[in-house]
């Protein structure tokens, strides 16, 4: 996939700003910046789930709108910030839905074990006959990771499956924080583009093979989390002081935030 000078302007302001990126088959790739910075609109033209106001993203060869929807959802699953569903299916059938474009006429066998596997890798084969309306916030983005996964779960001949997660660590507790981002390494080992939108800069250390930091809408750095993650990107992106050192754990950088200094007492009326 390449994104070639994506511009998203709504009337006279530049939401994103000339944003140039590669992301290639079998890495994941971290999109990480303040609030406001143009993350998640990124991520949506991306997708094509909005059209730029200049520039155009380039996916499996052929200009995104050259795609239609069905062809599409074969090969490209997405998992927004929020997914609204207000219906009382059984988590099975949610789940379910994720194979929708690979069905012609009747689900087969090999669909509803798709699904199976895909509940057990997040974790909620356990929740499988539950209503989707009764479970915690938690529960139900698993529910929707799932379903993403079931989406892409085979190779499309001829054509690199692409992966697009949008902060899919929230509501996670921290051991399904990282059940989720070694899924998307998994994915991404079995030659998929995986495209994430992070907020907490250890987990995007940990589980991305690149990063690319964002401020104001614009591009301010990319490359390899050692390259990118350095006090002085950090603080030109969050204005927060940090101590970048080498993970006791792991093959990455750690980031310790420097606490940043309190009002004096009395300063606050």
């Amino acid at each position: 996939m390449k994104a070639h000078r994506i511009g998203v302007a709504i009337e006279d302001k530049w939401l994103v700003h000339e944003a140039s990126l590669t992301v290639n088959g079998g890495e994941v790739v971290g999109i990480v910046g303040p609030n406001g910075a143009g993350k998640s609109t990124l991520l949506s033209v991306l997708t094509g789930e909005r059209s730029p106001s200049a520039g155009q993203v380039i996916l499996n060869g052929r200009p995104l709108p050259g795609w239609n929807k069905r062809e599409l959802a074969r090969w490209r699953s997405v998992l927004p910030q929020q997914s609204t569903l207000s219906f009382g299916f059984r988590v099975r059938d949610v789940v379910l839905m994720g194979r929708s474009p690979h069905v012609n006429g009747l689900e087969q066998p090999s669909d509803f074990t798709i699904v199976e596997d895909a509940m057990r890798l997040v974790h909620i084969q356990h929740l499988a006959d539950r209503v989707y309306t009764s479970l915690s916030g938690g529960e139900r983005q698993r529910v929707h990771l799932a379903r993403v996964l079931a989406q892409i779960w085979e190779p499309v001949p001829g054509c690199t499956r692409w992966l697009f997660l949008d902060e899919p660590t929230n509501n996670l507790d921290v051991f399904h924080q990282h059940i989720t981002l070694s899924l998307a390494q998994r994915f991404a080992r079995q030659d998929i583009g995986v495209v994430v939108v992070l907020h907490d800069l250890n987990l995007a250390a940990q589980y991305a093979d690149r990063l690319i930091v964002m401020k104001n809408g614009h591009i301010t750095a990319q490359g390899t989390p050692e390259t990118v993650l350095t006090p002085a990107v950090i603080h030109d992106a969050f204005a927060m002081p940090v101590i970048v050192q080498p993970h006791p754990c792991h093959n990455c950088p750690l980031v310790i935030p420097i606490p940043l200094q309190a009002e004096p007492q009395g300063a606050v009326s």
